[in-house]
């Protein structure tokens, strides 16, 4: 019989489970609609906000795509797609940087309307997401970045109606910009955070083992 701790265990029981790759089907799919309904309706808004979380919508797509690859492998290759998903968080953060300077150069103003409705759909589509993966908030480095995300994705919804009100109010793209640097920020955040935990998962397993960490 292996010998593992309790909380290790209970780890690879969850991983394992039918159940948890259920739920990452759910949200893969429901994260790969929005980002077709949110980029289109950043790119008629004119707003940059809009326009990140449509991304995030995609780069968390992917990641529930490589977190069920990774599904019944050691926690060795489990922290190592944990690792890329933070990696490319970052990239995220960095590209939104990029997109608020663009529109910045250009003195866009969005659709405040548009921001409205978008981001209120947005908001309900990761709340639907966030009660899904509350389960699996406690497990390894990999499992731990899907909830990252999601709660990522919560709290930038809710900067994205703030934004609308804002630019609605003022009739400038300013309110836009500071929540689109914002959610830069936050994924920039959530990267680090992730890439941390992967990589202390990773160097506390010898390559070859059962995958259970040495944590002491």
């Amino acid at each position: 019989m292996p010998c593992c701790s309790s909380d290790s265990c209970a780890s690879s029981a969850i991983q394992g489970s039918s159940r948890f790759r259920r739920v990452l089907w759910i949200v893969l799919a429901i994260n790969a609609g929005m980002f077709v309904t949110e980029i289109a309706a950043g790119m008629l808004a004119g707003s940059a906000a809009l326009q990140a979380d449509a991304l995030d919508f995609l780069a968390d797509a992917a990641n529930y795509a490589i977190s069920l690859a990774v599904l019944g492998m050691n926690l060795r290759w489990r922290a190592g797609a944990a690792w890329i998903k933070g990696a490319s968080m970052g990239v995220f953060g960095l590209w939104v940087l990029g997109t608020v300077v663009w529109h910045w150069l250009n003195g866009t103003v969005p659709h405040a309307p548009t921001m409205g409705l978008i981001g209120t759909l947005a908001l309900v589509i990761n709340l639907v997401c966030l009660v899904l993966l509350m389960a699996f908030r406690d497990g390894d480095a990999n499992m731990r970045s899907v909830w990252i995300c999601s709660r990522n994705d919560v709290i930038a919804n809710a900067a994205v109606l703030l934004a609308a009100l804002g630019v609605f109010g003022t009739g400038t793209g300013w309110p836009d910009f500071v929540v689109a640097s914002l959610m830069s920020g936050l994924a920039l955040q959530g990267a680090v955070l992730i890439m941390r935990d992967a990589g202390r998962e990773w160097r506390s397993v010898r390559p070859g083992t059962t995958g259970v960490p040495d944590l002491r």
